[in-house]
């Protein structure tokens, strides 16, 4: 596994749930909040024993990845797992749990759908985890997670992991958790240690050129480009392949078998460029990118840091650039005046000259006061998850059907 020492949220937390006591843990992107659980979970549960840990995860992505980390813990155990997510076939899973499963990874919404037919029982549980709980109440999972709590022994362990902690997570804990132990790990640190982070202001109908540039001098491994709409999503994907990169693309309007072909491609390394909204902000663990660019600025402050955070894993090294259209230069002020490191300004270092209109500045200027507020946790996240009302279908495309994909594009 290449473990040579923990990570400080592992060396904080696994003493705590080997001793039977339930934790509560901030801990950004990153820093080996999977291993902290898992392997705590693995020392105390037996092979047969039947469902003995239930993981709560907010997207397909994030449990998918999780699944796989604990298949490379679990190798020589006995002990096996299953990932319950919507969009795959409830068949498959039935298949999967019929051959005796010790850990459900789940998302929220398809787990209550087992457990409605009685293909799920949570009655021998002993180890409850919820991870990235903040973005699962942002998804609106709240009343899904308290019917699911609501179905697990009292008697149990119980490890929360939440990169903020809002009021809402500290309501849910004092009546599901045990005295839970607080752990936080560099909980007001958003500076993106280990990231060279840059930003460039120009106008919206440039913002193509400048990323095919920076794509074409990374040369130290695979990058992600991060995109606001569905639409931005595909047309970005397309002028990517017609430019003859190698590129794969997930957003909101796709098939999960296409949405997890993508992803095996990008893991792979089969394709170099991942296009994607922000809901792989949360759910991509792949060491080999090495460049992160925002296509367009996150609407909320605390998403820049999950979209940057998927470069620089675990204590590497990595670079993040923000193409900044000139009608969001607010919010990214905004964002920037959270940071702890200084960006790198492209535009004095390329001799790009800032030329905003009249028209923009008085409402650049307001957006900066108003964006300026601490996020509190509330808000939405692009795609994924079972909201009141309905689901999304995810998947992946490929490009090379002659199809033309148009977003919406503004003069600045």
């Amino acid at each position: 596994m290449n473990f040579q020492e923990p990570f400080p949220i592992q060396a904080a937390a696994i003493p705590v749930l080997l001793s039977g006591q339930d934790v509560i843990g901030q801990a950004h992107t990153g820093t080996g909040k999977t291993a902290a659980f898992s392997l705590p979970i693995l020392q105390n549960i037996v092979p047969k024993g039947g469902i003995q840990a239930l993981i709560l995860a907010p997207t397909r992505e994030l449990a998918v990845q999780i699944s796989g980390e604990i298949n490379k813990f679990a190798k020589y155990t006995g002990i096996r797992n299953v990932t319950i997510y919507g969009g795959q076939s409830i068949n498959v899973q039935f298949k999967d749990l019929e051959r005796g499963i010790e850990i459900v990874v789940a998302t929220p919404g398809r787990l209550i759908d087992h457990l409605k037919r009685g293909s799920i029982e949570l009655n021998d549980v002993k180890f409850v985890v919820l991870d990235e709980a903040d973005t699962m109440l942002d998804m609106g999972f709240i009343d899904d997670i308290k019917f699911i709590l609501d179905l697990v022994p009292e008697q149990k362990i119980t490890a929360l992991f939440s990169a903020t902690i809002p009021p809402e997570i500290l309501r849910l804990a004092e009546k599901y958790m045990r005295h839970p132990q607080q752990i936080f790990i560099d909980a007001d640190d958003l500076s993106g240690e280990g990231i060279d982070q840059a930003f460039l202001i120009i106008k919206d109908r440039e913002k193509t050129d400048y990323l095919t540039k920076f794509i074409k001098e990374n040369r130290n491994g695979q990058t992600i480009v991060f995109c606001s709409t569905k639409d931005r999503t595909r047309r970005v994907a397309h002028e990517l392949y017609k430019a003859n990169f190698n590129v794969v693309s997930i957003e909101g309007d796709m098939s999960q078998f296409r949405r997890d072909k993508s992803m095996y491609l990008f893991k792979k390394g089969k394709a170099d460029i991942l296009v994607a909204t922000d809901v792989a902000a949360r759910g991509i663990d792949v060491p080999e990118v090495a460049l992160v660019i925002n296509y367009d600025v996150p609407n909320q402050n605390l998403v820049y840091f999950h979209r940057i955070g998927r470069t620089a894993r675990a204590g590497g090294k990595g670079r993040a650039i923000t193409l900044v259209s000139y009608s969001s230069v607010g919010d990214f002020r905004a964002i920037s005046g959270q940071t702890k490191v200084v960006m790198t300004d492209l535009n004095k270092e390329l001799g790009i000259e800032v030329k905003i209109p009249d028209t923009l500045k008085r409402e650049v200027g307001h957006r900066g006061f108003v964006g300026g507020r601490r996020y509190t946790g509330r808000g939405r996240y692009g795609g994924g998850g079972r909201r009141s009302g309905g689901r999304h279908e995810h998947g992946e495309r490929r490009y090379g059907n002659g199809k033309q994909y148009y977003g919406l594009r503004s003069r600045w």
